[in-house]
């Protein structure tokens, strides 16, 4: 009932639209050619009384014509008042024509937009189904909602309960996923303040706000990275974050030595340590291969190559390695380590629909090893792609 309410207003409102325009037009045409009118009687007296003084007409003859003129001035006047609604009369003439012809728009308007509305919505809408207010959506049990709804219904929970650390700490990752890092990062925030500072909520927080900065690592991402650091010196993703701010920042000497610890911390099939060599590439230094690593890093000639390289022309050099790997795991199949080191440079790169797609290849060639597919699953629900 309440759709039907709505329909019915929205279809008043529409028709409204139509007539209250035309109508005004209607009203504004007919009371413009009325002062026209008015203006021509008027010329016309004063036409007549100037052929009096020069005695080109009679009295009688002057007297009957300032009598037909001022009837129609009269008639002409009134009309103009009632154009603009300030006098009602029977329309005549060409008025009557008008305003016949305005009727006859204002009732088709009136029956056409109604009916068209409601034709449509029976041929392509559902009225049949009941009404789904969002409150009753957002009350209804989680399983089968889709992922907006729920993210809906636990933001609802928020509003009404701000100081819930764990709900904070919970949908921070799910805006992250969502695309939408400002608001990933101020979850954190309050998850941080209600629930406490570690390792995993600052380097989380950190990275959303890199994210919201289009890639860049402003001092507030840095500060959070610097605390993570602080409680857990080997933690790789804040160290990396930290490096990349020491190459944003021009300290090509500390970035190096940044860049270089961590690899050093690299225990072979990491899915960081690529990137990490492709950092020190543009830096100009050749990193060593890590035992039991089962992808070659960038050759000499890659390296020496990437420090005249532009900016673009580097992002296809990585583009290029991505491919290599991906053609070989296609040809021959590979280990979990340099699967996922494949999924996590396609993160790297924006391309959902090909991360998608290695996933999916990723859990048919490593079926026979439920660990090496469990790991795959892991990774994919960390970035975004798991069930």
């Amino acid at each position: 009932m309440t759709l039907w309410i709505a329909f019915s207003l929205l279809t008043v409102l529409a028709a409204l639209a139509v007539l209250v325009p035309l109508a005004r037009a209607g009203r504004q045409a007919a009371t413009a050619a009325a002062l026209h009118d008015a203006e021509v009687y008027k010329s016309q007296l004063a036409e007549v009384e100037r052929d009096l003084d020069r005695g080109l007409i009679s009295q009688e003859a002057a007297q009957a014509a300032r009598t037909e003129i001022a009837r129609r001035l009269i008639a002409a006047d009134r009309e103009a008042q009632r154009s603009s609604g300030s006098e009602p009369a029977a329309p005549q003439g060409d008025a009557a024509g008008r305003t016949s012809r305005l009727r006859i728009v204002q009732a088709a308007a009136l029956v056409v937009v109604p009916l068209g509305a409601v034709a449509a919505y029976v041929a392509f809408g559902s009225p049949d189904l009941p009404d789904q207010p969002l409150s009753a959506r957002l009350e209804a049990p989680a399983q089968g909602r889709s992922l907006p709804e729920l993210v809906a219904r636990v933001e609802r929970h928020l509003a009404d309960n701000p100081e819930d650390g764990r709900g904070w700490d919970v949908v921070a990752p799910v805006y992250m996923r969502m695309g939408r890092p400002q608001d990933a990062a101020a979850a954190y925030a309050r998850a941080i303040r209600l629930l406490g500072s570690n390792v995993q909520r600052e380097t989380d927080r950190g990275e959303a706000l890199v994210v919201a900065n289009s890639g860049i690592v402003s001092a507030e991402a840095h500060a959070a990275f610097e605390r993570a650091v602080a409680m857990d010196a080997q933690a790789v993703k804040p160290r990396f974050f930290l490096a990349l701010a020491l190459t944003q920042e021009n300290r090509k000497d500390e970035a190096i030595a940044a860049w270089q610890s961590l690899l050093a911390d690299a225990q072979g099939g990491e899915a960081w340590a690529e990137a990490v060599r492709i950092e020190l590439a543009k830096l100009g230094v050749e990193a060593p291969q890590v035992a039991g690593e089962g992808v070659a890093g960038p050759s000499r000639e890659q390296i020496e190559a990437a420090q005249d390289m532009s900016s673009g022309d580097r992002q296809q050099m990585i583009r290029s390695m991505v491919d290599g790997l991906d053609a070989r795991l296609a040809a021959d199949g590979g280990s979990a380590q340099e699967w996922m080191q494949l999924m996590r440079a396609l993160d790297v790169l924006g391309e959902r629909e090909r991360l998608r797609q290695v996933i999916a290849r990723a859990g048919e060639a490593l079926k026979d090893d439920p660990a090496a597919a469990a790991g795959v699953r892991d990774l994919a629900r960390e970035l975004g792609e798991g069930s």
